[in-house]
């Protein structure tokens, strides 16, 4: 589900989409794009990603931090590997467990949620 949710991304470069679940229940979504009211247009004329592009992970994060749910013990699937930044939300945001399907070039954060004592399960670089 995470992989068709990516598809509303309006990012061309790369497409992530990314589900919060909890008690069997999807909490939140998010996919990469541009912050409310800006133009969905993630990448500049050089096709470079612009600067304040949020991750899919951030904005399931902060989309459940503006409901009255809580993500405390939650899962986070997430269709590539999460960044450095992510992760220190993930973290921050009590989530208890990360399930990626991609890996990206850079795992740092998932060394971080290792380091965290959060739960990281990789499913594998599964293509349709």
């Amino acid at each position: 589900m995470a992989r068709i949710w990516a598809e509303n991304s309006y990012c061309k470069r790369r497409k992530v989409g990314a589900l919060l679940v909890k008690n069997k229940m999807i909490i939140s979504d998010g996919y990469n794009g541009t912050p409310s009211g800006f133009e969905n247009n993630c990448e500049d004329e050089n096709n470079v990603s612009k600067p304040y592009v949020l991750h899919a992970e951030a904005n399931a994060i902060t989309k459940i931090a503006r409901s009255h749910n809580s993500s405390e013990g939650a899962t986070l699937y997430v269709t590539a590997s999460p960044c450095m930044e992510c992760s220190k939300l993930i973290i921050q945001a009590g989530i208890k467990r990360v399930v990626y399907g991609e890996t990206y070039r850079i795992m740092d954060g998932v060394e971080l949620l290792e380091r965290a004592g959060i739960q990281v399960d990789f499913l594998g670089d599964v293509k349709e």
